[in-house]
């Protein structure tokens, strides 16, 4: 799977005035970043639209299996997918899932949730613990024991706090993190005034929390990370890497930050992440297997 963004109409000017190794690497960033501002720009028309939390729809019936007669066995119904929780970044709401809800919808999930969490909040625990209501409540209306995550930046360290440390494994079968700061990152030291900022920096409290022994933790960890994600200082930062959890990371070239939600190919890499069931033991041996790039 190949990630990349438009074509500019100045780029081969550029590739003349630039050595070919020079010229590569600036042209990925140039198309990367332009691909940025454009997304940021559709954003921002879309944020208004996702500022209150969404109306929780009835659950969807599954389609009555076609009564056949005689003609041939009966056919058992296939398990229902668990409903799919998509949790945004810091200072965003769930506007910014808008195409990748579609995209997941269109491919079969019936039951998808946007969650928004206040843009005041200031705490990643507090935040996990609500998070922790909500798929509680999503559970018993739609009668599912479990859900699906996709967390983006801050959104999966909170789904991952939840699911580490507040027993929240018993909830998610699978959580998929798209730019998470797992080991903290040292971006834009000055917005350390805002406190959730200093819990997501190398070594806060928090951190060192996620860091701790975790035996026994049954969710299955994906993590999408860019290597022109400009928001994670180190990029390795957005891997999970952690001795006690089944983990996996996905390489996206090409594309940035605000891109990893939106990006069609990186909604692919989704869900097939989602839709295959893996042991602990074939997870485990396909980590750092799955590639984007």
């Amino acid at each position: 799977m190949k990630v990349t963004g438009a074509t500019l109409p100045f780029l081969p000017f550029c590739q003349r005035l630039l050595p070919s190794r020079l010229a590569g690497f600036s042209l990925a960033l140039l198309k990367a970043t332009a691909l940025e501002i454009t997304i940021l720009a559709g954003h921002l028309l879309l944020y208004p639209s996702g500022i209150t939390q969404e109306r929780r729809a009835a659950p969807v019936s599954p389609l009555p299996t076609p009564d056949d007669g005689d003609d041939g066995p009966a056919q058992l119904p296939t398990q229902a997918k668990p409903p799919v929780v998509l949790l945004h970044g810091f200072i965003d709401n769930r506007s910014v899932f808008v195409l990748l809800r579609r995209n997941l919808a269109q491919h079969g999930r019936q039951q998808i949730e946007s969650l928004n969490y206040s843009p005041l909040t200031c705490d990643v625990r507090t935040a996990a613990a609500l998070l922790g209501r909500h798929i509680e409540e999503i559970c018993e209306r739609t009668g599912s024991k479990q859900v699906d995550i996709v967390g983006h930046s801050l959104g999966g360290l909170i789904a991952r706090y939840y699911v580490q440390r507040l027993g929240g494994d018993f909830r998610v079968r699978t959580l998929v993190t798209l730019g998470t700061p797992h080991s903290g990152t040292r971006v834009v030291p000055l917005a350390n005034a805002h406190p959730i900022v200093r819990q997501m920096r190398p070594s806060s409290e928090l951190i060192e929390e996620l860091t701790g022994p975790a035996p026994g933790c049954r969710t299955h960890f994906v993590s999408f990370w860019s290597d022109l994600d400009h928001l994670m200082d180190p990029l390795e930062t957005a891997c999970v890497d952690h001795p006690d959890l089944i983990s996996q990371s996905v390489r996206v070239s090409g594309i940035g930050h605000l891109a990893l939600p939106v990006h069609p190919a990186v909604a692919t890499g989704i869900r097939q992440v989602l839709d295959t069931e893996q042991t602990p033991a074939e997870a485990t041996a396909d980590s750092g297997g799955l590639t984007v790039a």
